[in-house]
């Protein structure tokens, strides 16, 4: 385990009085086979479990008694077959008491504590589960067909979850900047291989080779590509070409699954063109404009939007857009350059517990989604930041060929586009960066001791560095 037990005592404690009656059923993830039984992946324990009960093996289920004020670790024991292959590991009733958990009992209890709770009239509250052996683990427990266990899970559990792990502490910090460190070593690697006639799929090979070299992850399958204006461009086997630009969009996760994501966009060739260098100025001001403006109180939301304002009226300036810039804005047609949000939560999951319902990680009762716009409804956090908040900043421009061949046919948003300018930059592809910041009680700072080049100057010369 990555903290003491009395951490996970602690946390558990919390979320007790916070739900206040009911049982608490926290899933374990189970081991997913590959193409049979026993080929399976890498074992990624499921987040919410090891925020709450900090162990790594399969199979296992945690329980809490709100009512009761008692906690059992369900899970089976392996038997001498299992030891054969895998060797030794510690009993269900060791890792118990590793965590601070006093009851521990086999898997086929966990149906006896369920039927209880239910005979008395009592809540059983459990989290949305995103995994299908999960879901049918759910219905055979609770009678609920996976397709209505979303909307039957508990709204108090996700709500009281969110509120907890959504705040970072001093401890998770600093695992969450080990993953950084990582992702440095990364980033600054593809930089370094970034040259033509290299292959996509080699630097993402070797970037990813770099995480597993320190017995950790990608926490998410790495974003390399020319086409960056695709957003999720896995790497290809295609050659890099002089002339073009090179988005990496790559992070780290540890072993105990605290990520990082970082996004870096290089000359092929280790300069930027004339084009290329008014492009990514706008999205470098955006990125730092978003530092300014970025502390406790202040909703996302509102950085955000402030964003689009400004990416707006450096594209007008260009000729790329036109008009009112607070219409424009209004009517969503910065998105055509920037269809996503501006950031993202992050912790154990690179999208922090995305997995729980994303109304209920970014948004509140103040702050609600616009689910109907284009590239608003991709926004993932609108509500007031708070101080320990780990957030991405990350804006872009990107120039999506089908994208804009679609809004000119349909003369969408033609008031503030300049479709005759824009087709010249169908080829252009896309530009994004990328930081990690913590939330401070003053405003933000960068996570990572070090920092990723990013200013036109600074990314140019490192090429230049790295390339004699």
């Amino acid at each position: 385990m990555l903290f003491s037990k009395q951490t996970y005592v602690e946390r558990r404690e919390v979320l007790r009085k916070r739900i206040g009656s009911g049982l608490i059923i926290i899933m374990g993830n189970n081991d997913s086979p590959m193409n049979y039984p026993a080929n399976v992946y890498r074992f990624r324990q499921d987040s919410c479990f090891l925020y709450y009960f900090g162990l790594h093996r399969e199979g296992l289920v945690g329980v809490i008694d709100a009512d009761e004020n008692k906690e059992y670790l369900i899970g089976n024991d392996i038997d001498i077959e299992d030891i054969v292959w895998f060797g030794q590991v510690d009993s269900v009733a060791d890792m118990a008491e590793q965590t601070g958990v006093a009851n521990s009992a086999p898997m086929a209890q966990l149906q006896a504590l369920v039927d209880k709770a239910k005979a008395q009239g009592r809540r059983v509250h459990f989290l949305p589960p995103y995994r299908h052996d999960i879901q049918i683990q759910l219905m055979d427990l609770l009678g609920i067909h996976p397709s209505k266990q979303r909307a039957e899970a508990s709204v108090e559990l996700i709500k009281a979850v969110v509120d907890q792990r959504a705040v970072k502490s001093a401890e998770e910090i600093a695992e969450i900047e080990r993953a950084c460190a990582i992702g440095y070593e990364m980033h600054t690697t593809a930089m370094q291989l970034c040259r033509p006639g290299v292959t996509e799929q080699y630097i993402a090979g070797v970037i990813g080779g770099i995480a597993s070299a320190k017995g950790c992850i990608t926490s998410f399958p790495s974003i390399l590509s020319m086409h960056g204006e695709i957003m999720h461009g896995y790497p290809s086997p295609r050659p890099l070409e002089a002339g073009r630009l090179m988005l990496c969009d790559a992070g780290a996760e540890t072993n105990e699954n605290y990520c990082s994501d970082n996004t870096r966009t290089t000359p092929i060739n280790g300069k930027f063109t004339q084009r290329q260098r008014e492009i990514y100025s706008i999205v470098e001001e955006c990125h730092d404009y978003a530092l300014s403006i970025a502390k406790p109180g202040v909703k996302w939301w509102d950085v955000h939007f402030g964003v689009a304002r400004l990416m707006t009226d450096r594209l007008k300036e260009l000729g790329l857009m036109k008009g009112d810039t607070e219409e424009a804005v209004r009517n969503g047609a910065h998105a055509m350059f920037m269809p996503h949000g501006l950031g993202h939560m992050m912790g154990m999951d690179v999208h922090d517990m995305e997995g729980l319902g994303q109304t209920y990680v970014g948004f509140d009762e103040e702050t609600q989604p616009n689910l109907e716009q284009f590239g608003t409804n991709c926004l993932r956090c609108g509500r007031r930041l708070q101080e320990g908040w780990v957030m991405t900043d990350e804006p872009g421009i990107y120039f999506i060929p089908a994208l804009i061949d679609d809004w000119r046919s349909r003369g969408h948003n033609k008031d503030f586009i300049n479709f005759d300018l824009l087709e010249t930059y169908k080829d252009f592809g896309g530009i994004r960066i990328e930081d990690d910041i913590l939330i401070t009680k003053e405003g933000q700072r960068f996570l990572g001791k070090d920092r990723i080049p990013y200013h036109i100057d600074e990314v140019e010369a490192y090429y230049a560095e790295t390339h004699k």
